[in-house]
C-alpha cells in the first residue's frame, strides 16, 4: 500500500478535473451530497405542520421534534462533510508525504463508515416515528411526500457512504506513485537503477610485455 502512496499521483502533478469527476468515489460523494440536501431540505420545508388548535408548529414525525432535528442535523453535517472531502480529493495529489496520504485515506474510510452508521440510525428513527404518527395530527396529509422522501434518501445514503472506499487504487483519480529507491536514478523514474557492466573490464589491467 505504501509503495503506491495510497493511490495518489506524483506530488505536484497536474490536476485533471475531467479524470477526477469520472472516478467512482467522486461520483458517490456528489450523490451523497445531493441526498443530504434532499433529506434536510424536505424536513425544513415541509416537515413541520400547523394546527388550527395550536399556535406552534409540530414535527410531522409523530410530533417528535427530536426526529426532525436529527434529520436536519445529520443532513446538514453530511452536506458539509461531502464538500470537505471533495476539496481533499482535489488537494490530495499535492500531498508529498506518504504518512499524510495514509492519514487522509484512513480518515476518509473512518468518516464514511461513521456516516453510513448515522444514516442507518436516521433511517430507522424516522421510519419508526412515521409509522406511529397519528392520522388525526395531519388530516389533510400535508407534507407526506416530503416525509417519505427524507426516509427514502436516508436509506439510500447508507449505501452511498458505505461504498466510498478511497483505499482502492483503482478508484483514485491519479496513477500510483512509486517511491524512489536509494541510489542514483538518472532516468528519474523512481525505480532501482543498475549501472551497466563496464565493457572495458575484460581488458587486461596494467602493462604487459610484448614478445618479439
Amino acid at each position: 500500500m505504501e509503495g503506491g502512496a495510497y493511490g495518489a499521483g506524483k506530488a505536484g502533478g497536474a490536476f485533471d478535473p475531467y479524470t477526477l469527476i469520472r472516478q467512482p468515489h467522486t461520483i458517490l460523494r456528489v450523490v451523497s451530497w445531493v441526498f443530504s440536501i434532499v433529506v434536510f431540505g424536505s424536513i425544513v420545508n415541509e416537515g413541520y405542520l400547523n394546527s388550527s388548535s395550536e399556535s406552534e408548529e409540530f414535527c410531522i414525525y409523530n410530533r417528535n421534534p427530536n426526529a426532525c432535528g436529527y434529520g436536519v442535523t445529520v443532513g446538514v453535517l453530511a452536506f458539509l462533510t461531502c464538500l470537505l472531502y471533495l476539496a481533499l480529493d482535489v488537494y490530495f495529489p499535492q500531498i508529498s508525504s506518504v504518512k499524510d496520504r495514509k492519514k487522509a485515506v484512513l480518515s476518509d474510510i473512518g468518516v464514511s463508515a461513521f456516516w453510513a452508521f448515522l444514516w442507518f440510525v436516521g433511517f430507522c428513527y424516522l421510519a419508526n416515528q412515521w409509522q406511529v404518527s397519528k392520522p388525526k395530527d395531519n388530516p389533510l396529509n400535508e407534507g407526506t411526500d416530503a416525509a417519505r422522501a427524507a426516509i427514502a434518501f436516508s436509506f439510500f445514503s447508507i449505501f452511498t457512504w458505505d461504498y466510498m472506499d478511497p483505499s482502492q487504487d483503482s478508484s483514485m483519480p491519479y496513477a500510483p506513485y512509486v517511491e524512489p529507491s536509494a541510489g542514483p536514478d538518472p532516468a528519474g523514474m523512481g525505480g532501482t537503477y543498475q549501472q551497466p557492466a563496464n565493457t572495458f573490464d575484460t581488458e587486461p589491467q596494467g602493462y604487459q610485455s610484448q614478445g618479439y
